[in-house]
């Protein structure tokens, strides 16, 4: 019971980062950049792709938190654990760009972590506890066909 509300923090610590970090590339086009570790960033025309990453960025988060409302936990960890090519591809873009190995790896290797522990946790939750809280038999819940 314990690992699962730590592994559903962690889902929505994930969910509300990747929520953070898109509304603050959409809002603060000049300040959010700031800590993603590429100087100097793209101007005029070219700082389109902050918004690119800000969109992106909802639509991960919605996914998360759709998944997690639904109660479909096993399929949330697949998305989880192919979310973390993000933070990775990020680290990436970082140190192809003339950013620092010590943000590569403070910042994206980092996030990347926290994604990959998130998704091994819902991945290895056992079913009979999913169901010890009832949470696939809400009501309005759809089952998740994954769990069989």
């Amino acid at each position: 019971m314990m690992k699962r509300h730590f592994t559903t923090a962690l889902a929505l610590i994930t969910g509300a980062a990747v929520l953070f970090f898109g509304l603050n590339f959409l809002l603060n086009p000049q300040g959010a950049p700031d800590g993603f570790g590429i100087e100097p960033w793209p101007q005029g025309n070219a700082a389109g792709y902050l918004a690119v990453k800000g969109v992106r960025d909802l639509a991960v988060a919605a996914t998360v938190f759709l998944l997690l409302a639904r109660g479909q936990r096993r399929t949330l960890g697949w998305v989880v654990l192919i979310d973390a090519i993000l933070p990775l591809g990020d680290a990436l873009a970082v140190l192809t760009h003339g950013g620092s190995l010590t943000t590569a790896l403070g910042v994206h290797i980092s996030a990347a972590s926290v994604i990959l522990l998130t998704a091994v946790m819902l991945l290895t939750e056992r079913p009979a506890e999913r169901h010890a809280e009832g949470s696939s038999h809400r009501v309005g819940a759809a089952p998740d066909p994954s769990n069989a």
